[in-house]
């Protein structure tokens, strides 16, 4: 039997809630290095790894000020919520040295 990995290829969904680590809202930056140095070590063994990372985080961390916002409004927070949290895993992949290209 084979000692390589078991899959060439995985899909990995962060949500947003799950890079909170222990705050309310926004992102804790050790977990997404935490994170990061994980999907580095999976990605050392040869596996690719794709990451769709959610937002739904920041609409609850602003929820309260929400109030009254009709569900379009708050599903287009949601929207540019994961576009934040995205554009943190190149710093926390920065640096450890690595790239991470965008697709």
């Amino acid at each position: 039997m084979s000692s390589g990995p078991r899959y060439r290829r995985v899909l990995l969904k962060l949500s947003g809630e799950g890079l909170m680590g222990s705050r309310e809202y926004g992102l804790d930056p050790d977990m997404v290095s935490m994170v990061a140095q994980e999907v580095k070590t999976v990605h050392a063994m040869g596996v690719q790894v794709c990451l769709v990372i959610g937002g739904g985080n920041i609409f609850r961390g602003v929820s309260a000020a929400a109030a009254g916002m009709g569900p379009a409004s708050g599903g287009y927070m949601g929207m540019l919520a994961t576009v934040r949290n995205s554009l943190a895993w190149p710093t926390a992949r920065g640096r450890r040295g690595r790239t991470t290209p965008w697709q």
